[in-house]
This record gives structure tokens, C-alpha cells and sequence, in this order.
């Protein structure tokens, strides 16, 4: 990790010494970067990734104690196997995503970015909590601030599939999540908390799989004039990881716009703060999923 310069720079990261990290989508961008920096400051980092090859061969370049195995969180099938085979863990840190890909659907019979933005986490969480001794992290995106949850169409069946207006849902729907999860932990009397963060405008590979070229073209431009380097973009996420918050914190650069920075809290959408929106997609994604809150 290079050394950042700026006016609130952060690189304090606390040792991490004998914790277990479970990171989701660790093969790349900013889940690799989040890894890497983890165990660095001692953390046993599990890489849940979806190509277990491509994770031994970037686990084979990280330092310090990491393991890899296998989880596709748009598989429900793949979640409840990995979470079976989980044992105790302090942070689950919900990274792996996509972004404003075209129309799929995934196994389970969702579309795609719901299922593996939003879905497949709140499953796998659920399935975890009761072996997670600290903390769960959501990784979402400024752009939940243009989105919209269609309750009664949350899989594009009805609706005309617009790619990132399905990003922008998924993104807020992690939002709504990591309010209601902080909601339900405070409610049962659980020391448990739960955080989020965004990376601004980082440079990774998400915008490569819109499918469109010239998407990919202004991104690849963007990326190289102004975008953040990947493992600046992952501080915000191992901040949430790490230091002593509140729960339902959220962070974020602290540049104009939330897009480049260092990390500090940040505030979300009014839609995001809807504790009875939160509520109601909470319950929806229990029934969609099979899963439940277990406390």
C-alpha cells in the first residue's frame, strides 16, 4: 500500500491480530484491496470468491495468513454450502457485486444484480450471524441515491430492464439493509454491529461488464484521468471493518461528491433512512431467499 497524502489521510489501521475476516468477491478491485490490506495488519482473511482458481493465484500474492474458498453469492445453493462449512468468524465484510450488466437472471430465478448485490448477502448473512463475533460490513455505492425499490417488482418482471437503474436498486437495497440488520441486532440486545461504506470513484474492472463499449471506453478514460487507485477506494470499506463505529455508520471519501478522498462518515438518501421501506424489503428478501434473522 502506497502512502497516501491529503488533508484527513487515513492508514492508522488498528492491528488485527487473531481476527477472522470473511470477505465476499476477493478476486479483484476493491474485495482484493480489502483483503490485502487485512492481512497485512494480521488478519486471517477467508477469500469467498466465485473462480476458485483465479483466488488461489491472487491469495499466492497476498501477505500474511489467507485462505480461499469457494462462494457464489448469486448461487443460494453455493451461500449455504460455504456457510455450513464457516466456522467462527468477528467480520463478514459483503463486497462481491456487479454493476449495470445486461438482463440475467441468476440460478435462483433472480435478476442478476439484485441477486448477487442484494440477495445472495442477506443470505449468507443470516446464515452467518450466529458465528460472527463483531461485525458485518455492506459494501454499497453513491449511486443508491438515484434509486428506486419496486417492492412489488423487485426482479424486472414486470418493469422494461433498465441495467443501471437495476444497479442503482441493488445498491440501495444493501442501504435499507444495513438499517434494518443495525435495527434488528439493537432490538435483541446483540453486541453485534453493522456497518457500510462506498468507495467513490475508484478504478477497478466494475464498469467492464455493462456490456457496453462505449461505457467501457468513457469508464477506462475516467479511470485513468481522475479515478482512485484500488486499494485508496478499499480504505473506506476496511475502515468500516475496523474501527470503533457505531452501528449503521456508513463511510465514504470525504471529497466534494463523496467521489475521491479518504475516509469519514457519510450521509445517504432520504429512501435509504425509510425505516419502514427497510422493513418491508427485509421481509421480501426473507421470503425470496429461505433465509431468516436468527437472534
Amino acid at each position: 500500500m502506497g502512502r497516501p497524502h491529503g488533508p484527513r489521510r487515513w492508514t492508522a489501521v488498528p492491528p488485527q491480530n487473531g481476527r477472522r475476516v470473511v470477505v465476499t468477491g476477493a478476486t479483484s478491485g476493491i474485495g482484493l484491496q480489502t483483503a490485502r490490506i487485512l492481512a497485512a495488519f494480521g488478519a486471517h482473511v477467508v477469500l469467498a470468491v466465485r473462480n476458485r482458481e483465479k483466488g488461489e493465484a491472487v491469495a499466492r500474492d497476498l501477505p500474511g495468513d489467507t485462505e480461499v474458498r469457494h462462494l457464489d453469492v448469486a448461487d443460494l445453493a453455493s451461500v449455504r454450502t460455504f456457510a455450513e462449512q464457516c466456522d467462527q468468524i468477528d467480520v463478514l465484510v459483503n463486497n462481491a457485486g456487479i454493476m449495470a450488466v445486461p438482463f440475467a437472471r441468476t440460478v435462483d430465478g433472480f435478476e442478476s444484480q439484485l441477486g448477487t448485490n442484494h440477495l445472495g448477502h442477506v443470505a449468507l448473512t443470516n446464515l452467518l450471524l450466529p458465528r460472527i463475533t463483531d461485525r458485518v460490513v455492506v459494501v454499497g455505492s453513491a449511486a443508491h441515491r438515484s434509486g428506486q425499490v419496486d417492492l412489488d417488482d423487485l426482479n424486472w418482471e414486470r418493469r422494461a430492464y433498465r441495467p443501471y437503474a437495476a444497479y442503482a436498486q441493488s445498491k440501495l437495497a444493501n442501504l435499507l439493509f444495513l438499517a434494518e440488520l443495525q435495527r434488528r441486532l439493537t432490538s435483541h440486545g446483540s453486541t453485534l454491529r453493522a456497518t457500510g461504506a462506498h468507495p467513490g470513484y475508484t478504478s477497478t474492472a466494475l464498469q467492464g461488464g455493462t456490456g457496453s463499449q462505449a461505457f467501457t471506453w468513457l469508464s477506462d478514460v475516467g479511470n485513468r484521468l481522475v479515478g482512485m487507485p484500488a486499494w485508496q477506494g478499499a480504505l473506506t470499506t476496511v475502515y468500516a471493518a475496523t474501527m470503533d463505529l457505531p452501528g449503521n455508520s456508513y463511510v465514504g471519501p470525504h471529497g466534494p461528491g463523496e467521489m475521491l478522498g479518504w475516509p469519514t462518515l457519510v450521509g445517504r438518501s432520504r429512501s435509504a433512512s425509510d425505516p419502514e421501506l427497510a422493513r418491508a424489503l427485509w421481509s421480501r428478501s426473507e421470503e425470496l431467499t429461505g433465509s431468516s434473522f436468527p437472534l
